[in-house]
């Protein structure tokens, strides 16, 4: 018969358990509002800035450019500015505001650094930038076009909704920062 040893059931012996730390619960916060933001902001540039601008080029008939030109470097260049600017506001919502993008899951707090400093609405000027970028990479019309339905169906959208909605939600100090930052533009 086998003598129990320290550390053994019946002779048989346990593999000691290592406790593995787990991440303060800020840090399981902060990963869990940068998942959900990046999956909403997937989810609008895959529907907006993707599906939808080649739906209009292909209801227009254009195709990938077979060899890039001055344009379509322009173009990419344009496009990446836009893309980073938008990310960046993505991540400035997620890790300062500790929200997202998504209407239906904004930010618990009034985002005024990062982009945020310059102009009110960097986010979409970045998905604008991208968009006008690709009509010149594709150098389409149509696309333009689709831009400037963005850029007015976004305005739209931010004075009927977004403005409002903040001003009620973070009252005088949205108030100020709109004193202090201009919506579109940055100051000279």
């Amino acid at each position: 018969m086998k003598s129990a040893s320290p550390g053994s059931c019946g002779g048989v012996r346990r593999s000691a358990r290592r406790s593995v730390p787990r991440p303060p619960p800020w840090q399981e916060a902060t990963t869990f509002v940068l998942a959900r933001a990046i999956v909403y902001a997937t989810l609008f540039i895959g529907f907006v800035l993707v599906f939808l601008p080649g739906q209009v080029l292909r209801s227009a008939g254009i195709v990938r450019p077979a060899a890039p030109g001055v344009l379509q470097v322009i173009g990419i260049v344009i496009g990446a500015i836009g893309a980073a600017i938008a990310i960046s506001c993505v991540l400035t919502f997620a890790l300062v505001g500790k929200g997202t993008p998504a209407p239906f899951d904004p930010p618990r707090q009034l985002v005024v650094r990062g982009p945020y400093r310059r102009v009110r609405n960097p986010m979409y000027l970045g998905a604008g930038l991208a968009l006008g970028a690709a009509s010149l990479v594709y150098e389409s019309l149509a696309l333009l076009g689709f831009t400037a339905l963005f850029f007015l169906a976004t305005h739209l959208f931010i004075v009927g909704y977004e403005e409002p909605t903040l001003r009620r939600t973070f009252g005088e100090s949205y108030r100020t920062y709109c004193a202090q930052v201009r919506r579109w533009l940055p100051r000279p």
